[in-house]
C-alpha cells in the first residue's frame, strides 16, 4: 500500500506527481528544486544558496514523512553545468554525517523551471 506525502513547507507538485510516495517503510521523494514554499519563488541569486533551498526543501518532505536526512538511503543530484559540482556538494554535504547516502550526480542539458541544481531521494525508515 502507498501513501500520498505531502507538505505545504516544500513547493507543490508542478505536474501530475506527488512530492513523495510512502510505501513499505520506503520515502520515494520527487526532485526538488529551489522554490521557495512561502513565496513561491525561485532562489537562484547563486548555486549555493539554490541548492541551500533545494536541502530544505528536502527536509521539509521527510520531516512530513517523520524522518530526517538520517533516514536518506539514496540521492540523485541533476545539475546543469558540472563546474559546479563543488559548490553544490559542500552545501549537501551538511545534510549528512560520516556515513552519507549512496548517490550519483550528472548534468543535463535542461532541469524544470530552468533551474541550476534538481535533488531527489529514497529514505528507509
Amino acid at each position: 500500500m502507498k501513501k500520498v506525502i505531502s507538505t505545504k513547507n516544500a513547493p507543490a507538485a508542478i505536474g501530475p506527481y506527488s512530492q513523495a510516495i510512502f510505501s513499505n517503510n520506503t520515502l520515494y521523494c520527487s526532485g526538488q528544486i529551489a522554490i521557495n514554499p512561502a513565496t513561491d519563488n525561485l532562489v537562484m541569486e547563486n548555486i549555493t544558496a539554490e541548492t541551500t533551498q533545494v536541502m530544505q526543501n528536502i527536509l521539509a518532505v521527510l520531516t512530513a514523512a517523520n524522518m530526517d536526512f538520517s533516514h536518506v538511503v539514496k540521492c540523485s543530484i541533476f545539475m546543469k553545468d558540472m563546474n559546479d559540482y563543488t559548490a553544490v556538494n559542500e552545501v549537501y554535504a551538511k545534510s549528512f554525517g560520516e556515513n552519507p547516502p549512496a548517490r550519483e550526480a550528472v548534468q543535463v542539458s535542461v532541469l524544470p523551471k530552468n533551474v541550476n541544481v534538481e535533488i531527489s531521494v529514497i529514505a528507509v525508515k
